[in-house]
């Protein structure tokens, strides 16, 4: 079977704001994620790890390369993607529930499908007893489980997310993880996770793609053979495959940190 998402010799430039010449963002990039995955990327700042999850959302033109999902090629935004924000990209005048079911307002699904689905996700991300309450009276964990349900409630083929728990405190950040591992037990959606957070990256990913400096490389693929449910950060912290995983990241990542401060 066809890989679910393909890159293809993917190279990206774009202009720098201040000085109008070309920034190289992405070199080649060449890598497949099969249906099902949740893969994590990871690299140090500035290496193109957003830019990248931009062009996969079709927010980005690109020219040199080529990226297809379902063996179609990105062009331009499509349902078949979605796409979950560092920031907590939700409606402030519309309720959780209203949030959650945005997606398949714009799509025209019928009422009560509509509120069948709506409420299936409130319980797939514990947000039960608070659908008619709105983001300025959610916590930020709680914003974060909205925009996820959000995103999977219109069924896309592939998820996308940007750094979703960054802007988390560290407790919250780790629940948010094992709940996100659930949720991919649960739905088998394909999932492409952008990171700085090593042990995160770890975590998550049944693999993870660690990118060079800039301009952004594929440097490697570390796979994480750990049970997805077997991922529980208090076993997590005694498994050696997790600690080698995490430290085999850290090495690589750190030999890019290293080139940039040289250079």
């Amino acid at each position: 079977m066809p890989a679910k998402l393909v890159i293809q010799d993917l190279t990206h430039y774009y202009p720098d704001e201040y000085t109008g010449e070309s920034v190289h963002a992405l070199e080649k990039i060449n890598l497949k994620v099969e249906e099902g995955e949740l893969v994590t990327v990871v690299g140090p700042s500035g290496c193109g790890k957003s830019t990248l999850l931009n062009i996969l959302a079709g927010l980005l033109p690109y020219r040199e390369g080529l990226v297809t999902v379902d063996g179609v090629k990105i062009e331009g935004p499509g349902s078949d993607r979605g796409v979950v924000f560092q920031e907590h990209a939700i409606l402030p005048w519309r309720s959780v529930a209203k949030n959650i079911g945005h997606g398949l307002e714009l799509r025209g699904t019928p009422d009560q499908e509509r509120k069948t689905r709506v409420s299936d996700f409130i319980k797939l991300v514990g947000l039960e007893g608070f659908e008619d309450k709105y983001p300025h009276e959610l916590s930020g964990g709680m914003k974060q489980r909205c925009a996820v349900a959000r995103t999977l409630c219109a069924d896309p083929v592939v998820m996308l997310m940007d750094e979703p728990f960054a802007a988390v405190d560290a407790q919250t950040r780790i629940t948010l993880q094992e709940e996100l591992n659930r949720i991919a037990i649960a739905t088998k959606k394909t999932i492409i996770f952008i990171t700085h957070a090593v042990d995160e990256a770890a975590f998550l990913g049944d693999r993870c793609f660690v990118f060079s400096a800039r301009p952004g490389r594929l440097k490697a693929i570390v796979d994480i053979n750990i049970a997805r449910d077997k991922r529980i950060w208090s076993e997590m912290n005694v498994d050696k495959e997790f600690l080698s995983s995490r430290d085999e990241i850290l090495r690589l990542v750190r030999e890019e940190v290293n080139v940039a401060i040289e250079e």
